[in-house]
């Protein structure tokens, strides 16, 4: 039996959505691709609640995300497309379907004995010619590369240890290495982008998202950087004058702290 108030809860934005549509004039005029720029946005403002661990900010940012599917159904209604149930009971479908160790009698008794069954319950049912497809072509270039490795490792082409990977990472440096020193802008740009793709690949062998650990070193260089600015009262004349040593020193201070 489903919760009745959770259905008068989704109702209930439902209907505050189609009033939006007719009678405010910013929501009339918003389009799918109008409205591109603000789920991304929403998306990413998830993302920091989750790092944050801020629970109740979380549960409001996760409502304004629900609010950019709730706007593209009601455009899609509109249009007569499709409607908000529509795209309830296909992600549904597409649960049972892709749970058969839960919805019916398949055993898969590891996590990745269900991944692997995710990924070829998607080529079978969603008339894929290939299992590298499905992935965004605007999805982030880190979270790409991530899940081409994922997809091709769901049938066995993988490195069976971390060794080799690691082995990999040098190799690639190494080729990276000897293409600066050729001054062949071409094949810098190429061996710079398989390197970071090994480096990818290590990450998935040491369990560590690749966009979550950049993400990570870029507000730790934030961190150490607004240290530097501190030191200059954030005058960047001042910082300018200032020696490369001298900067770096103040660096090192900012690592200090962070380790104290």
């Amino acid at each position: 039996m489903q919760d009745s108030s959770y259905n008068s809860s989704m109702d209930r934005l439902l209907e505050i959505m189609k009033r939006l549509r007719k009678e405010c004039p910013w929501d009339a005029k918003q389009t799918h691709d109008s409205l591109k720029r603000f789920l991304i946005e929403e998306t990413y403002e998830v993302l920091d609640a989750i790092d944050s661990k801020n629970w109740d900010e979380l549960s409001g940012e996760l409502g304004d995300l629900l609010l950019q599917i709730v706007f593209h159904s009601e455009i899609a209604a509109e249009n007569g497309f499709f409607k908000f149930d529509d795209v309830v009971d296909k992600i549904s479908a597409k649960l049972i379907a892709r749970h058969p160790h839960v919805f019916a009698d398949k055993p898969l008794n590891t996590a990745a004995e269900v991944k692997q069954n995710w990924e070829q319950t998607k080529v079978e049912n969603e008339d894929r010619t290939s299992l590298l497809e499905g992935i965004p072509n605007s999805a982030p270039a880190l979270l790409k590369a991530q899940r081409l490795q994922d997809k091709a490792a769901s049938v066995g082409f993988d490195w069976p240890e971390t060794a080799p990977v690691i082995e990999k990472v040098e190799e690639e440096f190494q080729e990276l290495a000897e293409a600066y020193r050729s001054k062949d802008k071409d094949k810098i740009k190429n061996e710079y982008g398989d390197l970071i793709f090994a480096i990818v690949n290590l990450g998935r062998f040491l369990k560590v998202d690749a966009e979550n650990a950049l993400n990570l070193s870029n507000k730790k260089f934030i961190r150490r950087f607004n240290y530097i600015e501190k030191k200059y009262n954030n005058d960047v004349s001042e910082m300018k004058k200032a020696s490369l040593e001298e900067m770096d020193a103040h660096w090192d201070d900012a690592k200090s702290y962070e380790h104290e």
